[in-house]
């Protein structure tokens, strides 16, 4: 009797407990118009007939904000009959067929420039494809797809084609040369996102470097002329655990890639190389925003004077100029504060303070050059930042920076999209 009566009690606890779930049997999307609500329903880990978790949804919420196509995106619940509940996730839509031009100079100093058209939500599944036009001194060209949910909400697929003619300089001690460079070759990378916070591509990329000396230092020991067929095996890691809210970013992030490339010939010798950027964003009351960007970065030591990382305005140091100095080994901090000065619905103006540094490794060198004051550089600057809030990616900037480090320069720097 007593064992019947226990059955009992915990058949009835059991049926009351069903009967408070909450169950989701409605999902809805409001505000798309390009997206595709099938393709964005297999991202979500709600489910039809799954229980109502608040934590879930917030996680859907996350991963909406983070795709190209979505500027904004929340959420509500309505309840329905027996406990049955409908969610409603509401977007705001990026326009994401994007134009865009980049006005620099050259190594020269000559006028150059690259033009292009990119499309971040192709049939409406976020898929990116896009192409582009560069002139500096000699003509480029790339084309690129990627798509990040191909197969799965997990599993992608990326090709890139590029055919880049550039001058470059080489440096041979305190001289430098001036060649004509071309890299031409296609890069596969096969995408996969373990959860909103994770994910790694790897790949292959087959491509070949052609080197013809123009003017300048001549070697004996490095030709005037040279054509070497390449392959590179890449792998990407990135954590991401950053909040969006329209250009204002909180969290940390952080960026791995690693690099082993195969040489055809022992004048450019087989070379492994490794970078990884730390960074950090943190609200400031309404309206500013702190960031920083660490970057670590070493490669084979070898004595080449074509030596992997680079001085330059468009990727570490503002102002600095334009490929002016090579190493095999790189340590960078850039840190700014963004202040929007005008914050409408669509438009945002926003001021700028930076200080960007860094050191190098010299080729064949060793640690001791970072603390070398000839590799030491160190440029504060002002800028402004232009921004539509309902265009993806559409940042234009412009910053100044100006040296106060050993044989400094100075210069106005011109990007679409934020420094980092």
């Amino acid at each position: 009797m007593k064992n019947l009566l226990l059955i009992i009690i915990l058949s009835f606890g059991a049926t009351l407990c069903n009967a408070q779930n909450k169950i989701v049997t409605e999902i809805d999307f409001n505000g798309l118009k390009r997206n595709k609500p099938t393709f964005l329903k297999s991202l979500l880990t709600v489910k039809l007939n799954s229980e109502l978790d608040s934590t879930k949804i917030e996680y859907d919420i996350n991963r909406l904000k983070r795709l190209p196509s979505i500027a904004h995106a929340y959420y509500s619940v309505e309840p329905l009959k027996d406990d049955n509940y409908k969610v409603i996730y509401g977007v705001e839509e990026n326009f994401t067929l994007i134009p865009f031009a980049n006005i620099f100079s050259s190594s020269n100093g000559e006028f150059a420039f690259r033009v292009g058209l990119q499309e971040f939500n192709a049939f409406g599944k976020n898929i990116i494809i896009g192409g582009f036009f560069q002139y500096d001194i000699f003509n480029s060209y790339g084309l690129s797809f990627r798509a990040p949910y191909l197969f799965n909400s997990k599993l992608g697929l990326a090709i890139n084609y590029n055919d880049f003619i550039t001058q470059e300089p080489v440096f041979f001690e305190e001289v430098t040369a001036g060649y004509k460079y071309r890299n031409n070759g296609v890069e596969i990378l096969g995408l996969y996102e373990f959860n909103t916070k994770n994910r790694i591509e790897f790949g292959l990329s087959f491509f070949k470097e052609e080197y013809d000396y123009i003017d300048g230092f001549t070697n004996d020991e490095v030709p005037q002329n040279l054509n070497v067929n390449k392959r590179l095996i890449k792998v990407l890691y990135n954590y991401e655990n950053i909040n969006y809210y329209y250009q204002y970013l909180e969290g940390f992030k952080s960026a791995l890639n690693l690099q082993m490339v195969n040489s055809s010939k022992d004048i450019l010798p087989d070379f492994w190389l490794g970078f990884n950027d730390f960074l950090y964003y943190k609200r400031v009351g309404r309206s500013g925003n702190w960031a920083n960007r660490l970057r670590l970065g070493f490669a084979t030591n070898s004595h080449s004077p074509f030596a992997p990382f680079t001085v330059d305005n468009n990727i570490n140091i503002r102002g600095v100029g334009n490929i002016i100095d090579r190493g095999t080994a790189a340590v960078v901090l850039n840190t700014e504060y963004r202040h929007s000065i005008i914050d409408k619905d669509w438009f945002v103006l926003q001021s700028n303070v930076f200080v960007d540094g860094g050191t190098w490794r010299n080729p064949g060198g060793t640690f001791g050059d970072f603390v070398d004051d000839s590799n030491v550089r160190v440029y504060p600057g002002v800028g402004l930042r232009f921004i539509h809030k309902k265009i993806f990616n559409a940042v234009f900037r412009i910053d100044y920076g100006y040296g106060v480090t050993k044989d400094a320069s100075k210069g106005l720097v011109f990007g679409i999209g934020q420094y980092f």
